[in-house]
């Protein structure tokens, strides 16, 4: 059973307020604010000019920073992301096929011309690998038309309405292959879009979970962070998300602190490549090869954080992340393990190692680095620990006492730094231009790391609000402006920007009514 499936099975209520039964808020059209006002009529013209259509309802998905926690939820490790101002922006029709005998379809439309219009049937879901952007959307669809499961369905399911067409247009400002998560606010936001066109009442948590779990179908083995942080975001705050079972609750940056996201200009799409899906597998095998070590049943063993939790009973959750990273140092090596080597060690043919190690596209892998990228997930997990533990500081501080909130920024600042050096080092999924990048702001502000899976993409930066603009400018004129194409489908708002810590996924609605 996957995070995904206990999640669905009713495990796993969050904390402050976000219950397993709290849904995405239904807002009416007058909630929206003047600049999201303006893209939504924009996207109503669009959507009138190509299908002779009129909305039925929005739906608005944001992005998020990760601010710390990188490459260790897919390891069952807590991560710590905020939502961002960025977003995808849907703008649904729906068509009641009633009793006409009509196939239901997909109709979709972008309002950047660079993505090519798409339709196809609801009945026959095609989704392709390497994806195009269309493939996001009918992984959304796909997660509430087929991976609900039958408990949930009976559960959450009053009066599910028939599957009609739907018609979309789509505005997006998340820059793609940025590392601030437009593929997973996307197959969000068709998840959201196709549920509430159905009638079917779904909570922010089986959400989240259902769109993790669909979103795979492109071929990446993502963790389940993107789209938790997507659903469950609190205006003003981080959250701490943790999974098996899926859960989380708010961590409030120090007073004064301020986030400052940069684009390297270098891209990559995970979905495209083995890179990410690589680190899945070295992940995996370094778990199971030290659980063999340990004389555990490694075959039950997928992540890191399983293994730790058979290692280490009894002890604090600090004291376990050091048990299991000692281990890491004793039972492997720092060279690579070669397919040969992994086969002899497991004691088990190549046919068998492909079913409880790897997946479709690492099947090619002949050598992996276990050492170096098991060390990374568990450093970074206690890094996890410590970044929250400072803030509560921050927190709980008593009025007139003695606490100095730059030093809390600079350690936090530390701590940011740290994680960049390990994913460059260790875990080898950073960029030249990225680490260009992190170097000249770390010259400026607490700290600076990559975020989101790297290979390029988006750094984000620590500072206070009052220097926050000062920084932006001071990008700009030292890494920016020798730039003279920016990154498909980009604006230069979307590739420097101070971010807001935003809410989760909205749907709004002329009616201000939820339908179910």
């Amino acid at each position: 059973m996957d995070i995904s499936d206990k999640c669905l099975n009713g495990n796993g209520v969050a904390k402050n307020g976000v219950f397993g039964e709290e849904c995405p808020p239904v807002k009416p059209l007058s909630f929206i604010d003047q600049t999201l006002r303006v893209r939504a009529d924009a996207l109503c013209s669009l959507l009138r000019k190509k299908y002779s259509k009129d909305p039925s309802f929005y739906v608005r998905v944001p992005g998020r920073v990760n601010i710390i926690g990188e490459h260790i939820d897919y390891s069952g490790y807590g991560v710590l992301p905020s939502a961002i101002q960025h977003d995808m922006l849907l703008c649904v029709a729906v068509e009641d096929l009633g009793t006409s005998g009509k196939s239901p379809s997909i109709f979709l439309t972008n309002i950047n011309d660079c993505y090519q219009d798409f339709k196809g049937s609801m009945d026959e879901l095609v989704i392709q690998k390497p994806p195009s952007w269309h493939d996001y959307f009918l992984c959304g669809i796909h997660g509430i038309l087929h991976d609900l499961k039958d408990e949930v369905a009976k559960e959450h399911i009053k009066e599910k309405k028939a599957v009609s067409s739907i018609y979309v247009a789509v505005d997006g400002t998340i820059p793609p292959c940025s590392g601030l998560s437009s593929s997973s606010s996307l197959v969000s936001a068709a998840a959201l879009a196709t549920a509430y066109a159905m009638k079917v009442k779904l909570s922010k948590l089986v959400l989240a979970s259902i769109s993790a779990r669909t979103e795979r179908n492109v071929g990446t083995e993502g963790g389940g962070m993107d789209q938790a942080i997507a659903f469950l975001a609190s205006e003003g705050c981080a959250k701490l998300i943790e999974f098996n079972p899926l859960r989380c609750h708010d961590v409030r940056l120090p007073e004064g602190a301020s986030l400052v996201v940069a684009h390297s200009l270098a891209t990559i799409n995970k979905a495209a490549g083995s890179e990410y899906n690589t680190r899945v597998v070295e992940c995996r095998l370094a778990a199971q090869v030290i659980a063999k070590h340990q004389g555990f049943a490694w075959q039950k063993i997928r992540t890191l954080g399983e293994l730790e939790a058979a290692v280490s009973k009894n002890v604090s959750k600090n004291d376990s992340l050091h048990c299991a990273l000692s281990l890491v140092e004793t039972e492997l090596h720092e060279e690579p393990y070669s397919k040969e080597e992994l086969l002899k060690l497991l004691d088990i043919s190549e046919a068998e190692l492909i079913k409880l190690s790897l997946n479709a596209n690492t099947t090619h892998l002949q050598s992996f680095k276990l050492k170096q990228r098991a060390s990374h997930v568990y450093q970074e997990a206690i890094r996890v620990l410590e970044f929250e533990n400072e803030c509560l500081k921050n927190l709980n501080v008593t009025a007139g006492g003695d606490y100095n909130s730059k030093k809390t920024l600079e350690k936090l600042g530390e701590l940011m730094n740290s994680s960049h050096a390990s994913l460059r080092d260790l875990y080898e999924c950073s960029h030249p231009q990225l680490d260009q990048l992190v170097n000249l702001c770390q010259k400026k502000c607490f700290g600076a790391r990559l975020t989101g899976a790297g290979w390029g993409g988006c750094v984000v930066a620590l500072t206070t609000n009052s220097a926050a603009d000062g920084f932006v400018e001071y990008l700009k004129e030292n890494f920016y402006s020798s730039v003279k194409q920016l990154p498909t489908c980009s604006d230069k708002n979307s590739i420097v920007f101070r971010t807001n810590l935003e809410c989760g996924a909205v749907v709004y609605d002329d009616d201000g009514k939820a339908p179910h």
